[in-house]
């Protein structure tokens, strides 16, 4: 009789099994490595940079109306605050904003459109209604409603010229490089669209071209620099939709911010309601 133990026996089917087995298994992984790094790379060395562009605008966000709650983490002067609020967007019109502290009511207000800016404060009854400019002479910055729009939602510029952009692929991401992108002719409206010109990184998943980083900062004005970073993309309506975003804000003050949003509606109207009362101190 055979006192030969089965334990011992199976142990050693099985090591002869897993050898013959590995280098298949490296094989395939190895292969499946190789065909994923040509899947990402081949659209580089076919069709260059206009390609990998022209895919970033296919996947980003569509909508007319845009609705969410989120909360929000801000470090100003190495102090934290923490807001919850809703916002409401129509595309390429209007963004409106509302803060309340992360227990209770409505603490301000704000709403943001293509040419002005009106912001309302109810913990000191004060109120602001002014431009673009006067923001931007305020925070020395020279942004626009487009720049604001994309930051928020994880979009490309919308209103800005799309050549003289540089590709590459660094094994985890797609990268867009331009050294200098103004606003089309047919947008600009005064000296400052017309004097504003960037300089952008922009990093893309090579399987959904969602943007994932965004840097950019002004050609004139190298010392402020934003870098925004998109994660924990979720199905919106069939899209997908960066529900983390942290942004810096490197200047005279760094600035850092995180977004978590919650509860995204796409394609239902909203109402935005900005009334000032009359007890309240215009703030001009």
């Amino acid at each position: 009789m055979n006192n030969f133990p089965v334990d011992r026996w199976h142990d050693m089917a099985l090591r002869k099994n897993l050898i013959v087995f590995l280098p298949v298994l490296l094989l395939v992984l190895f292969a499946g490595c190789i065909t994923k790094r040509s899947l990402v790379k081949e659209p580089i060395r076919e069709y260059g940079a206009d390609y990998i562009f022209e895919k970033l605008k296919e996947n980003e966000l569509k909508f007319d109306w845009f609705s969410g709650k989120f909360s929000l983490d801000l470090i100003l002067d190495k102090k934290k605050t923490s807001f919850n609020g809703q916002i409401r967007a129509r595309k390429d019109s209007a963004i409106w904003v509302s803060f309340s502290p992360v227990l209770g009511i409505e603490m301000a207000r704000l709403l943001i459109t293509a040419d002005s800016v009106l912001y309302l404060n109810r913990i000191n009854n004060t109120a602001f209604r002014g431009s673009m400019d006067f923001v931007n002479n305020f925070l020395q910055t020279n942004i626009d409603f487009d720049v604001i729009q994309s930051l928020l939602l994880g979009n490309d510029l919308t209103y800005y010229e799309n050549g003289k952009f540089r590709v590459s692929y660094d094994s985890r991401e797609y990268h867009l490089v331009t050294a200098g992108r103004a606003k089309l002719k047919k947008y600009v409206k005064n000296r400052e669209d017309e004097n504003r010109v960037y300089i952008q990184n922009i990093f893309l998943d090579p399987l959904t071209f969602k943007i994932t980083q965004l840097r950019i900062k002004e050609v004139q004005k190298e010392t402020k620099k934003l870098e925004a970073r998109y994660s924990a993309f979720q199905p919106v309506d069939g899209q997908l939709f960066p529900h983390h975003i942290d942004y810096d804000i490197m200047a005279d003050v760094p600035i850092v911010v995180s977004i978590n949003y919650s509860r995204i509606t796409l394609g239902e109207m909203q109402k935005m309601p900005f009334n000032i009362p009359h007890k309240y101190t215009r703030i001009y």
